[in-house]
């Protein structure tokens, strides 16, 4: 008696994209954006070359596609995190665990992206800026809502503060893996923008 093979699933157009990302991702983060060939990519999503342009055009597309989707997690997971707060210290405190919690999710690909920018492709440093005012408004609006007497200057020059210290303290992380927890280093950050608003804090 002869048992019938199940017909595999074919994936949907969705599902495909999302599987060659998560591929290309790590693909790119083990090997660097310059070392890192289409067909080694392919090979590991089960597809042919072909299909990968098809879909994003080429290596750049690839690749700025992976960190457009990056960008788009990052403030989907950073707002609602910030969304089920109860207090405004506790606002900071979701927000800045959430972005670390991130960060580690990304790592490699963090790294690659700030410590080695001469090695992507021309144009990323833009999509990079691209993600860092996309947090600039979410954090500025956070700040004026719990400090509305603080000059805008003032948040605006906190919210830089913050934007740049997360990445230094996120990219030290990566460097140094058990020296501080995801939770340590959001303590960290919670605790210096706390007492540097204090003044402005009803």
């Amino acid at each position: 008696m002869s048992t019938a093979t199940p017909r595999r699933r074919r994936m949907s157009r969705a599902e495909r994209e999302r599987q060659m990302l998560d591929v290309a991702e790590a693909v790119f983060a083990e090997q660097g954006y310059r070392s890192t060939s289409m067909d080694e990519i392919a090979d590991r999503c089960g597809v042919s070359k072909p299909m990968l342009y098809e879909y994003f055009g080429s290596k750049d597309g690839l690749f700025h596609a992976s960190m457009a989707r990056s960008k788009a997690e990052l403030y989907d997971v950073t707002q609602k995190a910030m969304a089920g707060a109860t207090d405004p210290r506790d606002i900071l405190w979701r927000g800045m665990l959430a972005y670390f919690e991130f960060v580690d999710s990304h790592s490699d690909g963090f790294v690659t992206l700030l410590s080695e920018p001469l090695n992507v492709p021309a144009d990323s440093g833009d999509l990079v800026e691209e993600t860092r005012q996309q947090q600039s408004a979410l954090i500025t609006g956070v700040l004026k809502s719990f400090a509305p007497d603080a000059p805008d200057a003032t948040l605006q020059a906190f919210t830089e503060i913050i934007i740049g210290g997360c990445e230094r303290l996120a990219l030290w992380r990566t460097r140094h893996p058990d020296a501080m927890s995801v939770e340590e280093a959001a303590g960290h950050m919670t605790e210096f923008c706390w007492q540097g608003l204090s003044p402005y804090l009803p």
